[in-house]
């Protein structure tokens, strides 16, 4: 995965959330503790601390506190979202393949920076738009890359934006329950050793 799939993430966060930007955001997010404005926040955190642990290296960056203020109109957070997605999509961008950053997962290439920037968006974007009762479904083709980056286990299944949903513990999946733990795989693609790390 890469800068294009990182934008185009932050576009359709924008363009669904954007259409509720006069709805009170302080509701709860879906299953979530946190309200929409929270979550939001939160991605727009997620996103900066991952350019920031791509650009440092494999080991851990822990000078800085990094904190998007959820008081921020819902348009104010929106438009960190969009900047934060840009500032890591421009790292993934000048990160050479070879090069990882640090995350508590594991050592991330800029591919697994990208994936878990994009699952960050599109899963905090559907707890959001739960909280606001607004649809929300991302192209199908981005949760399956999604989906193939992060969690090389899931099982098969036509639609990679329920899978998705139920490897980040959202929902059951068909006859296999909601998950109560899950974990992703974002060094390369071959160092995964054929095993759910959660499981």
């Amino acid at each position: 995965m890469d800068a294009t799939d990182l934008r185009e993430a932050a576009a359709v966060c924008a363009a669904v959330l954007g259409e509720t930007r006069g709805q009170d955001w302080s509701g709860p997010a879906g299953d979530l503790r946190m309200s929409v404005a929270e979550t939001v926040a939160h991605v727009g955190d997620t996103l900066l601390w991952y350019a920031a642990d791509a650009a440092a290296g494999p080991s851990e960056l822990s000078t800085m506190d990094l904190r998007v203020r959820p008081e921020t109109p819902p348009a104010g957070l929106l438009a960190t979202v969009q900047a934060h997605a840009a500032v890591l999509a421009a790292v993934v961008t000048v990160t050479p393949a070879s090069e990882r950053g640090w995350h508590p997962a594991g050592l991330a290439d800029a591919s697994g920076f990208a994936a878990m920037g994009c699952d960050e968006i599109l899963v905090h974007t559907a707890d959001a738009a739960a909280g606001l009762g607004v649809p929300f479904a991302p192209d199908p083709a981005l949760a399956a890359r999604v989906v193939h980056r992060l969690f090389p286990w899931a099982p098969g299944h036509p639609d990679p934006w329920a899978v998705l949903l139920w490897c980040n513990g959202r929902a059951p999946l068909g006859e296999r329950p909601r998950r109560e733990g899950w974990r992703w795989h974002c060094a390369p693609l071959d160092e995964w050793d054929g095993s759910d790390p959660a499981a």
